[in-house]
Protein backbone atom coordinates (compact mmCIF):
# COMPACT_ATOMS: atom_id res chain seq x y z
CA UNK A 1 0.00 0.00 0.00
CA UNK A 2 1.48 3.33 -0.81
CA UNK A 3 2.54 5.66 2.11
CA UNK A 4 0.90 8.46 3.60
CA UNK A 5 2.61 11.34 1.92
CA UNK A 6 2.00 9.83 -1.16
CA UNK A 7 -1.91 9.22 -0.70
CA UNK A 8 -1.77 12.93 0.30
CA UNK A 9 -0.14 13.95 -2.80
CA UNK A 10 -2.81 12.34 -4.97
CA UNK A 11 -5.26 13.96 -3.58
CA UNK A 12 -3.77 17.24 -3.66
CA UNK A 13 -2.46 16.83 -7.07
CA UNK A 14 -6.31 15.62 -8.10
CA UNK A 15 -7.64 19.27 -6.34
CA UNK A 16 -5.01 21.04 -8.83
CA UNK A 17 -5.64 19.06 -11.85
CA UNK A 18 -10.03 19.24 -11.13
CA UNK A 19 -9.71 23.26 -10.94
CA UNK A 20 -10.44 22.98 -6.86
CA UNK A 21 -7.43 24.94 -6.83
CA UNK A 22 -6.68 27.53 -9.59
CA UNK A 23 -3.06 28.94 -11.06
CA UNK A 24 -1.96 31.65 -8.58
CA UNK A 25 -4.02 30.28 -5.60
CA UNK A 26 -2.16 29.13 -2.34
CA UNK A 27 -2.56 25.79 -0.73
CA UNK A 28 -3.95 25.20 2.32
CA UNK A 29 -1.25 25.33 5.33
CA UNK A 30 1.08 22.83 6.58
CA UNK A 31 -0.84 23.09 10.13
CA UNK A 32 -4.12 23.29 8.03
CA UNK A 33 -3.27 20.11 5.99
CA UNK A 34 -2.13 18.19 9.39
CA UNK A 35 -5.91 19.19 10.08
CA UNK A 36 -7.28 18.00 7.35
CA UNK A 37 -6.14 14.77 6.32
CA UNK A 38 -4.92 13.62 10.34
CA UNK A 39 -1.09 12.91 9.34
CA UNK A 40 1.80 14.90 10.19
CA UNK A 41 3.71 17.54 9.80
CA UNK A 42 6.81 15.14 8.07
CA UNK A 43 3.96 13.58 5.57
CA UNK A 44 2.72 16.81 4.72
CA UNK A 45 6.11 18.49 3.60
CA UNK A 46 6.70 15.16 1.68
CA UNK A 47 3.66 15.40 -0.04
CA UNK A 48 4.64 19.45 -0.97
CA UNK A 49 8.16 18.20 -2.15
CA UNK A 50 6.22 15.49 -4.30
CA UNK A 51 4.02 18.29 -6.29
CA UNK A 52 6.75 21.00 -6.47
CA UNK A 53 9.09 18.40 -8.29
CA UNK A 54 6.09 17.58 -10.62
CA UNK A 55 6.20 22.09 -11.07
CA UNK A 56 2.41 21.94 -10.16
CA UNK A 57 3.49 24.05 -6.88
CA UNK A 58 5.90 26.04 -6.05
CA UNK A 59 7.03 26.53 -2.18
CA UNK A 60 8.87 29.63 -0.70
CA UNK A 61 10.00 29.72 2.76
CA UNK A 62 7.54 31.23 4.73
CA UNK A 63 5.10 32.01 1.86
CA UNK A 64 3.24 28.92 1.82
CA UNK A 65 2.70 26.76 -1.57
CA UNK A 66 1.56 28.80 -4.60
CA UNK A 67 -0.39 26.75 -6.97
CA UNK A 68 1.11 26.54 -10.84
CA UNK A 69 -0.74 26.33 -14.33
CA UNK A 70 -0.83 22.50 -14.63
CA UNK A 71 -0.81 23.21 -18.36
CA UNK A 72 3.08 24.73 -17.90
CA UNK A 73 3.97 21.63 -15.64
CA UNK A 74 6.75 19.00 -17.44
CA UNK A 75 5.02 15.95 -18.97
CA UNK A 76 3.81 13.63 -16.76
CA UNK A 77 6.36 10.72 -15.39
CA UNK A 78 7.04 7.91 -18.01
CA UNK A 79 7.88 5.43 -15.89
CA UNK A 80 6.69 4.60 -12.27
CA UNK A 81 9.28 3.39 -9.96
CA UNK A 82 8.53 1.38 -6.65
CA UNK A 83 11.43 1.49 -4.33
CA UNK A 84 11.40 -1.28 -1.48
CA UNK A 85 14.17 -0.91 1.53
CA UNK A 86 14.00 -2.22 5.22
CA UNK A 87 13.57 1.72 6.23
CA UNK A 88 12.84 5.38 5.61
CA UNK A 89 13.23 7.31 8.37
CA UNK A 90 16.27 6.63 10.23
CA UNK A 91 20.10 6.35 10.45
CA UNK A 92 21.75 6.51 6.70
CA UNK A 93 18.42 5.44 4.73
CA UNK A 94 17.07 9.19 4.09
CA UNK A 95 20.15 10.06 2.48
CA UNK A 96 19.91 6.67 -0.24
CA UNK A 97 16.42 7.50 -0.91
CA UNK A 98 17.01 11.30 -1.38
CA UNK A 99 19.92 10.11 -3.72
CA UNK A 100 17.63 7.70 -5.53
CA UNK A 101 14.49 10.00 -5.97
CA UNK A 102 16.86 12.39 -7.34
CA UNK A 103 18.20 10.61 -10.37
CA UNK A 104 14.38 9.22 -10.21
CA UNK A 105 12.86 12.85 -10.99
CA UNK A 106 15.67 13.81 -12.80
CA UNK A 107 14.22 11.19 -15.29
CA UNK A 108 10.62 11.64 -15.43
CA UNK A 109 9.98 8.96 -13.17
CA UNK A 110 7.30 8.51 -10.40
CA UNK A 111 8.37 7.17 -7.03
CA UNK A 112 6.26 4.95 -5.15
CA UNK A 113 7.85 3.69 -1.80
CA UNK A 114 7.23 0.81 0.62
CA UNK A 115 9.33 -0.42 3.89
CA UNK A 116 10.21 -3.67 4.91
CA UNK A 117 11.01 -3.13 8.57
CA UNK A 118 13.10 -5.97 8.09
CA UNK A 119 10.36 -8.21 8.29
CA UNK A 120 9.30 -10.97 5.46
CA UNK A 121 5.82 -10.85 6.28
CA UNK A 122 5.75 -7.56 5.21
CA UNK A 123 7.35 -7.65 2.46
CA UNK A 124 5.45 -10.44 0.93
CA UNK A 125 2.48 -7.84 1.15
CA UNK A 126 4.48 -5.63 -0.16
CA UNK A 127 5.27 -7.59 -3.31
CA UNK A 128 1.68 -9.01 -3.90
CA UNK A 129 0.79 -5.37 -4.24
CA UNK A 130 3.27 -4.65 -6.75
CA UNK A 131 1.99 -7.87 -8.11
CA UNK A 132 -1.46 -6.10 -8.46
CA UNK A 133 -0.40 -2.79 -10.06
CA UNK A 134 -1.30 -2.27 -13.86
CA UNK A 135 1.88 -0.48 -14.36
CA UNK A 136 5.79 -0.77 -12.18
CA UNK A 137 8.25 -0.32 -14.42
CA UNK A 138 11.01 -1.25 -12.58
CA UNK A 139 11.53 -2.00 -8.87
CA UNK A 140 15.18 -1.01 -6.67
CA UNK A 141 15.00 -3.19 -3.70
CA UNK A 142 16.99 -3.95 -0.98
CA UNK A 143 16.48 -7.46 0.30
CA UNK A 144 15.06 -8.39 3.87
CA UNK A 145 16.87 -11.11 6.00
CA UNK A 146 19.29 -11.15 3.15
CA UNK A 147 21.51 -13.95 5.28
CA UNK A 148 18.35 -16.35 5.41
CA UNK A 149 16.57 -18.29 2.90
CA UNK A 150 13.44 -16.02 1.78
CA UNK A 151 10.15 -17.33 1.50
CA UNK A 152 9.26 -14.51 -1.31
CA UNK A 153 11.35 -15.59 -4.01
CA UNK A 154 8.69 -17.04 -5.46
CA UNK A 155 6.86 -13.23 -5.77
CA UNK A 156 10.55 -12.07 -7.00
CA UNK A 157 10.69 -14.55 -10.13
CA UNK A 158 6.69 -13.92 -11.10
CA UNK A 159 8.04 -10.00 -11.75
CA UNK A 160 11.42 -11.02 -12.91
CA UNK A 161 8.83 -12.91 -15.42
CA UNK A 162 6.72 -10.18 -16.43
CA UNK A 163 9.70 -8.08 -17.85
CA UNK A 164 9.94 -5.49 -14.66
CA UNK A 165 13.45 -4.99 -13.73
CA UNK A 166 14.94 -5.42 -10.52
CA UNK A 167 17.94 -3.76 -9.30
CA UNK A 168 19.18 -4.76 -5.40
CA UNK A 169 20.95 -2.35 -3.15
CA UNK A 170 22.72 -3.60 0.12
CA UNK A 171 21.80 -6.71 0.19
CA UNK A 172 20.54 -9.35 -2.49
CA UNK A 173 19.46 -12.88 -2.45
CA UNK A 174 22.07 -15.61 -3.33
CA UNK A 175 19.35 -17.64 -4.42
CA UNK A 176 17.67 -15.40 -6.69
CA UNK A 177 19.13 -16.04 -10.28
CA UNK A 178 21.27 -13.50 -12.34
CA UNK A 179 20.02 -10.48 -10.40
CA UNK A 180 21.73 -6.53 -10.58
CA UNK A 181 23.02 -5.51 -7.45
CA UNK A 182 25.16 -2.39 -6.10
CA UNK A 183 26.36 -3.24 -2.49
CA UNK A 184 29.23 -1.91 -0.31
CA UNK A 185 32.60 -4.32 -0.51
CA UNK A 186 31.52 -5.53 3.33
CA UNK A 187 34.39 -7.45 2.87
CA UNK A 188 36.84 -5.48 2.24
CA UNK A 189 35.75 -3.30 4.83
CA UNK A 190 35.79 -5.89 7.52
CA UNK A 191 39.81 -6.86 6.04
CA UNK A 192 40.20 -2.98 6.38
CA UNK A 193 39.23 -2.03 9.49
CA UNK A 194 41.20 -4.79 11.14
CA UNK A 195 44.20 -3.79 9.09
CA UNK A 196 44.18 -0.11 10.53
CA UNK A 197 44.07 -1.31 13.89
CA UNK A 198 46.73 -3.90 13.44
CA UNK A 199 48.54 -1.33 11.89
CA UNK A 200 47.73 1.02 15.09
CA UNK A 201 49.54 -2.13 17.42
CA UNK A 202 46.27 -3.86 18.50
CA UNK A 203 46.61 -7.95 18.45
CA UNK A 204 43.42 -8.55 20.58
CA UNK A 205 40.42 -7.31 18.24
CA UNK A 206 36.81 -8.24 19.53
CA UNK A 207 33.99 -7.62 16.82
CA UNK A 208 30.06 -7.37 17.06
CA UNK A 209 28.03 -7.81 13.97
CA UNK A 210 24.37 -8.70 12.84
CA UNK A 211 23.74 -12.05 11.87
CA UNK A 212 20.52 -12.05 9.63
CA UNK A 213 21.36 -9.94 6.79
CA UNK A 214 24.45 -10.38 4.43
CA UNK A 215 26.59 -7.60 5.63
CA UNK A 216 26.41 -8.66 8.64
CA UNK A 217 28.51 -12.34 7.29
CA UNK A 218 30.34 -10.48 4.79
CA UNK A 219 32.07 -7.71 6.72
CA UNK A 220 32.54 -10.95 9.53
CA UNK A 221 34.17 -12.97 7.19
CA UNK A 222 36.48 -10.12 6.46
CA UNK A 223 37.49 -9.41 9.75
CA UNK A 224 38.05 -13.47 10.51
CA UNK A 225 40.66 -13.31 7.41
CA UNK A 226 42.11 -10.56 8.01
CA UNK A 227 43.06 -11.80 11.52
CA UNK A 228 44.05 -15.38 10.20
CA UNK A 229 46.42 -13.76 7.53
CA UNK A 230 47.97 -11.24 10.07
CA UNK A 231 49.06 -14.11 12.06
CA UNK A 232 46.31 -12.47 15.34
CA UNK A 233 43.95 -14.97 17.49
CA UNK A 234 40.51 -15.63 16.29
CA UNK A 235 38.68 -16.84 19.58
CA UNK A 236 34.62 -17.23 19.64
CA UNK A 237 34.53 -15.83 22.87
CA UNK A 238 35.62 -12.33 21.57
CA UNK A 239 32.78 -12.35 18.66
CA UNK A 240 29.23 -11.37 19.35
CA UNK A 241 25.89 -11.49 17.02
CA UNK A 242 22.17 -9.91 16.74
CA UNK A 243 19.61 -9.85 15.00
CA UNK A 244 16.55 -7.65 13.81
CA UNK A 245 14.31 -9.38 16.54
CA UNK A 246 17.21 -8.44 19.35
CA UNK A 247 18.92 -5.02 17.99
CA UNK A 248 16.91 -3.50 21.62
CA UNK A 249 19.77 -5.58 23.10
CA UNK A 250 22.62 -3.16 21.18
CA UNK A 251 20.19 0.28 20.69
CA UNK A 252 20.23 0.42 24.49
CA UNK A 253 23.12 0.29 27.00
CA UNK A 254 20.59 -0.05 30.31
CA UNK A 255 19.78 -3.98 28.79
CA UNK A 256 21.60 -6.80 28.17
CA UNK A 257 24.97 -4.81 27.27
CA UNK A 258 26.46 -5.67 31.02
CA UNK A 259 25.59 -9.19 30.79
CA UNK A 260 25.81 -10.10 27.14
CA UNK A 261 28.03 -7.87 25.07
CA UNK A 262 30.74 -6.49 27.44
CA UNK A 263 32.12 -9.95 28.96
CA UNK A 264 33.24 -10.28 24.97
CA UNK A 265 35.52 -7.26 25.48
CA UNK A 266 38.15 -9.08 27.84
CA UNK A 267 41.49 -9.02 27.18
CA UNK A 268 40.85 -7.31 23.80
CA UNK A 269 42.53 -3.45 23.26
CA UNK A 270 40.11 -3.25 20.18
CA UNK A 271 36.31 -4.04 18.83
CA UNK A 272 34.88 -3.86 14.98
CA UNK A 273 31.24 -2.85 15.13
CA UNK A 274 28.59 -3.97 12.73
CA UNK A 275 27.70 -0.42 12.00
CA UNK A 276 27.68 3.15 14.10
CA UNK A 277 24.02 2.46 15.39
CA UNK A 278 26.02 -0.39 17.61
CA UNK A 279 29.07 1.63 18.40
CA UNK A 280 27.75 4.59 19.35
CA UNK A 281 25.93 3.02 22.60
CA UNK A 282 29.34 1.05 23.44
CA UNK A 283 31.01 4.00 23.00
CA UNK A 284 28.85 5.25 25.95
CA UNK A 285 29.19 2.69 28.18
CA UNK A 286 32.40 2.10 27.69
CA UNK A 287 32.63 5.52 28.95
CA UNK A 288 30.48 4.74 32.05
CA UNK A 289 32.40 1.66 33.24
CA UNK A 290 35.38 4.58 33.24
CA UNK A 291 37.33 2.44 29.66
CA UNK A 292 39.38 4.91 28.61
CA UNK A 293 38.75 5.07 24.67
CA UNK A 294 40.77 5.16 22.93
CA UNK A 295 43.83 4.26 25.70
CA UNK A 296 42.31 1.13 26.99
CA UNK A 297 39.53 0.12 24.17
CA UNK A 298 39.65 1.13 20.31
CA UNK A 299 36.82 1.66 18.86
CA UNK A 300 35.78 1.45 14.95
CA UNK A 301 33.24 1.01 12.88
CA UNK A 302 30.88 1.03 9.51
CA UNK A 303 28.77 4.07 7.58
CA UNK A 304 30.62 7.39 8.99
CA UNK A 305 26.47 7.93 9.75
CA UNK A 306 25.23 11.33 12.39
CA UNK A 307 26.10 8.47 15.34
CA UNK A 308 29.63 8.62 14.50
CA UNK A 309 29.72 12.33 16.14
CA UNK A 310 27.16 12.06 18.87
CA UNK A 311 29.75 10.05 21.69
CA UNK A 312 32.31 12.87 23.50
CA UNK A 313 35.27 10.65 21.17
CA UNK A 314 33.94 10.72 17.86
CA UNK A 315 34.06 7.18 16.16
CA UNK A 316 36.61 6.03 13.55
CA UNK A 317 33.96 4.82 10.72
CA UNK A 318 34.00 3.39 7.35
CA UNK A 319 32.19 6.20 4.88
CA UNK A 320 30.42 5.77 1.95
CA UNK A 321 32.20 8.91 0.72
CA UNK A 322 30.77 10.10 -2.54
CA UNK A 323 29.61 6.98 -3.63
CA UNK A 324 25.86 6.69 -2.59
CA UNK A 325 24.87 3.26 -3.43
CA UNK A 326 21.14 4.64 -3.65
CA UNK A 327 22.56 6.99 -6.74
CA UNK A 328 24.42 3.89 -8.28
CA UNK A 329 21.20 1.55 -7.93
CA UNK A 330 18.92 4.19 -9.88
CA UNK A 331 21.44 4.95 -11.90
CA UNK A 332 22.13 1.50 -13.23
CA UNK A 333 17.91 1.00 -13.41
CA UNK A 334 17.95 4.30 -15.70
CA UNK A 335 20.59 2.18 -18.31
CA UNK A 336 18.54 -1.12 -18.18
CA UNK A 337 15.81 1.21 -19.21
CA UNK A 338 17.91 2.69 -21.91
CA UNK A 339 18.97 -1.10 -23.01
CA UNK A 340 22.95 -0.74 -21.70
CA UNK A 341 24.74 -3.55 -20.48
CA UNK A 342 25.02 -3.41 -16.95
CA UNK A 343 26.64 -4.98 -14.04
CA UNK A 344 26.58 -5.93 -10.51
CA UNK A 345 29.07 -3.58 -8.52
CA UNK A 346 30.97 -3.09 -5.27
CA UNK A 347 31.00 0.35 -3.83
CA UNK A 348 34.48 1.07 -1.86
CA UNK A 349 35.11 2.70 1.53
CA UNK A 350 36.50 5.44 3.02
CA UNK A 351 37.91 5.33 5.77
CA UNK A 352 37.71 9.01 8.10
CA UNK A 353 39.86 8.56 11.38
CA UNK A 354 38.53 10.22 14.51
CA UNK A 355 39.26 10.10 18.21
CA UNK A 356 37.88 6.61 19.34
CA UNK A 357 41.50 4.62 17.65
Amino acid sequence: MPLKYQLLASALREQILRGDCPPGSMLPTEQQLCRSFDVSRQTVRAALDCLSREGLIQRRQGSGSRVLDPQNAPAQPQRTIAIITTNITEYIFPSVLREMEAVLSANNCATMLYATSNQVGQERRILLDLLGQKKIDGILVEGTKTALPNPNLDLYRKLIARKVPLVFFHGVYRDLENCISVTDDNYRGGRQLVAYLAAKGHTHIAGLFKNDDMQGHQRYAGFVDALRDLGLPIEDNHIGWYSTENRGLVGSPAVGWDSIFLPMLKGCTAVVCYNDQVAYPLMDLLLTKHIAVPEQMAVVSFDNSYFSNFSSRRITSLSHGEHNVGRIAAETLMRIFEGKEVQSQQVPWDLVEKESS
